[in-house]
C-alpha cells in the first residue's frame, strides 16, 4: 500500500479539483480529506456517512458554579485572559468566575492552582471525523470545529483510519487531499508519505509557495513532484516555475490548462475527468498517468 499525498502553498491552486480526478481514475484506492480546517473534497464527491465520530484533541477548562469561592486565583494565574469575575451567584458568593471557552487554551494551569477544585478540565470535542462511501470507493473525512485547534492530531488520525481501510479492503493506494501551506496540519498530512504531489499556479505567490513548500518535503526526506495548473494564464511565470523547479531537482510531472470546465463540473459535483472528456480531462489523464508509473 502506498500514500499519495496532493498539495500547495496556499489555498484555491486547484488541488482539489485534482484529487477528485485522480479519485475517479484509481482503480483500487481509499481517499482522505486532510484538509480539516476547509474541507471540501465532500462537494464534489458526495459521500455517503456510514460512521461519524466525535473528535477530542485535548481538555478545555470550565468553572463549576457550585463550588466557586470567588478567590480570583484561576484569573491571576491564566496567561490567556480567559477567565473574568463575571459569573452568576452560588450559595456562597453574589458573582463567581467564568472561563471564556474560545480564549482556553487548555493549559489547565487555573484547575492546578484552584484551591476549591472548582475547575472542571475534561476532554473537550473540537469536531468529527466520518467514514464514507462515494462512488469511487471509501473515504474519510473530518470537519474541525470553527476556531478550534489540534488540527494536525486530526489529520493524523484521518490519516490512520484511511490506511486501516486500505489494509482490511486490500486496496493499493491511499490518496490524501492535504492541507495548503507549510503548518502543522501539512506536516502531518505528509510524514511518512511514498510521495506528494505540489500543485502550483503561474503566479507571484505560486512561484513563492513552490519554494517553501519543496524545502519542506526536502526536510523530511519525501520525494516531490509538481503539478503547473491553469500553467497557461502566465507562460512566463510557468517557464519560471519549471526551471525553478529543476534547480530544486524536482520533476515537473504535468500542466494543467485553464478550462471553465473544471468549475461546471464542481457545480454538477463530479470530478473534471468524469465531467469533461475535452483537453482539460487529457491533461489530467496524463498528469495521473505519470504520477502512477511513480507510485506503484
Amino acid at each position: 500500500m502506498k500514500e499519495l499525498v496532493i498539495i500547495s502553498g496556499k489555498g484555491g491552486t486547484g488541488k482539489t479539483s485534482i484529487v477528485a480526478s485522480f479519485a475517479a481514475l484509481a482503480p483500487k484506492a481509499v481517499l482522505a480529506d486532510c484538509d480539516v480546517d476547509a474541507a471540501d473534497l465532500h462537494l464534489v464527491l458526495d459521500p455517503e456517512v456510514l460512521q461519524r465520530e466525535d473528535f477530542s484533541g485535548g481538555s478545555r477548562a470550565s468553572v463549576l458554579l457550585d463550588k466557586c469561592i470567588g478567590c480570583g486565583k484561576c484569573e491571576e494565574v491564566c496567561r490567556f485572559d480567559a477567565i473574568s469575575f463575571d459569573g452568576p451567584a452560588n450559595d456562597v458568593i453574589g458573582k463567581t468566575y467564568v472561563i471564556d471557552p474560545i480564549s482556553c487554551e487548555g493549559c489547565g494551569v487555573c484547575e492546578h492552582f484552584c484551591p476549591a477544585d472548582a475547575i472542571d478540565f475534561s476532554p473537550a470535542v473540537n469536531g468529527q471525523w466520518f467514514i464514507s462511501r462515494t462512488r469511487c470507493g471509501p473515504m474519510v473525512h473530518a470537519k474541525l470545529g470553527v476556531g478550534e485547534e489540534n488540527s494536525g492530531k486530526l489529520v493524523s488520525l484521518v490519516r490512520q483510519e484511511a490506511k486501516q481501510i486500505a489494509e482490511q479492503r486490500e486496496l493499493d493506494l491511499v490518496i490524501i487531499d492535504g492541507s495548503p501551506g507549510i503548518g502543522c496540519p501539512v506536516i502531518a498530512s505528509i510524514t511518512g508519505a511514498d510521495l506528494v504531489l505540489i500543485v502550483t499556479e503561474p503566479t507571484l505567490s505560486g512561484l513563492h509557495d513552490l519554494t517553501r513548500v519543496a524545502e519542506l518535503t526536502k526536510h523530511f526526506g519525501i520525494e516531490a513532484m509538481v503539478c503547473i495548473n491553469k500553467w497557461d494564464i502566465n507562460e512566463q511565470i510557468t517557464r519560471q516555475i519549471e526551471t525553478q523547479a529543476a534547480e530544486q531537482g524536482l520533476t515537473v510531472a504535468g500542466r494543467v490548462r485553464y478550462d471553465r470546465a473544471v468549475t461546471k463540473a464542481q457545480i454538477e459535483k463530479k470530478s473534471v475527468v468524469e465531467y469533461d472528456a475535452g483537453d482539460v480531462g487529457l491533461d489530467i489523464r496524463e498528469l495521473w498517468s505519470t504520477i502512477a508509473k511513480q507510485i506503484v
